[in-house]
């Protein structure tokens, strides 16, 4: 009797505890938190199609219009001059760049000039009594003959006689050995052919300098070109003499160059055409990396915008009555930060920054600036004319 006693009041426990706690879970209510709707807000332009030029971007590395790589024809021991021959001197044109020492070789050269001399002088009595008209010239080339100077042109004959008398006493043969001779000579100075300065020396004062040796590169600094990779279809639009607008990379110096030169033939494999550009400026440097901007063509009734406001590949958002739309456009030219395109209609109100997330029939707020910052974020309009 007890047990059942006990048994109940365990049931009578258990189901006042589930009644209890149901009530205390029906009591309790929640009040449901209403989600916030987020309008995001959006800077715009407003389109006003115009007349876009075309500029094609390209870049190269300039090099100096001029140059001289500096070659050894002779053999011998570097002289040292009054400038040293280092990486960044100057000369100005006429200058000794490289001396070599050539006290040997000109001892030969003197001696080919006295036996040319003895020849000649040695034909002067039978030129007295055989051929009495023509010895005066041939006197006064002995005259005027001077073993320390260039050696003078011999005498123009005037009659077969004369020449064969000379040339059988072997006097021409000797004089073109000398010629010869001292024309090698001349190759042991090395003299700057324009004003400029030393990009590369690969000997020093003192070294043994052998026939077909490099010796350094010179430079004129004064013009330089840049060597761009334009596309063939815009081959037509190219001209020699254009002016071309240059900058660094960091768009913080801008120079104006001029189409120089350009390849008559088309690279097969990239089809593109060499195209030359000279600038000059005191500032620059070989070696340099530059950016040119060759306008090409023009296009009409065209915008230009940021290549990221372009979406899959041919369309941009529109903002119409606070919703955002998709229009298809049509893009002319692509350039690494900008796309030209044709096809939106004036007055549209169009995205001028993306918008993470963006879809077609996004409810979006126009941003309306306000003070003096306003105009660098209020509604502009886009107008596209030729001196853009």
């Amino acid at each position: 009797m007890r047990n059942v006693i006990l048994s109940v009041l365990g049931l009578l426990l258990i189901a006042g505890s589930l009644f209890g706690a149901k009530i205390l879970i029906d009591s309790k209510t929640r009040v449901k938190p209403k989600s916030a709707k987020v309008v995001k807000t959006v800077f715009v332009d407003t389109i006003k199609n115009g007349t876009v030029p075309i500029k094609i971007t390209a870049n190269g590395n300039l090099i100096a219009k001029r140059r001289l790589e500096l070659f050894s024809e002779v053999q011998g021991v570097f002289k040292g001059g009054t400038k040293l021959f280092k990486t960044g001197q100057q000369y100005q044109k006429g200058q000794s760049l490289i001396k070599i020492d050539a006290s040997e070789y000109y001892a030969s050269v003197q001696s080919a000039k006295s036996n040319l001399y003895n020849l000649i002088t040695s034909i002067m009595p039978d030129l007295r009594l055989d051929y009495p008209d023509i010895f005066d010239k041939w006197q006064n080339y002995l005259t005027n003959f001077d073993i320390n100077k260039v050696t003078p042109e011999l005498p123009e004959t005037t009659s077969e006689k004369e020449k064969y008398f000379i040339t059988g006493r072997n006097i021409y043969t000797t004089y073109y050995n000398v010629k010869n001779l001292e024309q090698r000579l001349s190759k042991y100075r090395i003299s700057a052919p324009f004003s400029g300065v030393l990009t590369e020396a690969l000997v020093t004062e003192g070294t043994l300098i052998r026939q077909g040796q490099k010796l350094g590169e010179f430079i004129d600094t004064s013009a330089y070109e840049i060597e761009v990779a334009i596309g063939k279809e815009y081959s037509d639009l190219l001209k020699i003499g254009e002016s071309v607008e240059l900058s660094d990379l960091n768009k913080s110096k801008f120079y104006t160059g001029i189409v120089s030169r350009i390849n008559g033939r088309v690279d097969q494999a990239t089809q593109t055409i060499t195209t030359f550009i000279e600038v000059k400026d005191s500032s620059l440097k070989e070696g340099m990396y530059l950016e040119a901007n060759l306008n090409a063509r023009k296009a009409e009734n065209a915008i230009e915008i940021d290549r990221n406001l372009l979406q899959q590949g041919d369309k941009i958002f529109v903002v119409r009555d606070s919703i955002l739309d998709m229009i298809d456009v049509q893009p002319v030219y692509f350039s690494d930060k900008k796309v030209i395109l044709t096809g939106v209609p004036n007055g549209d109100v169009i995205l001028n920054k993306p918008v993470p997330g963006a879809y077609a029939g996004m409810l979006v707020k126009i941003y309306k600036g306000k003070g003096k910052n306003s105009s660098a974020t209020d509604n502009k309009v886009i107008s596209t004319n030729s001196k853009q």
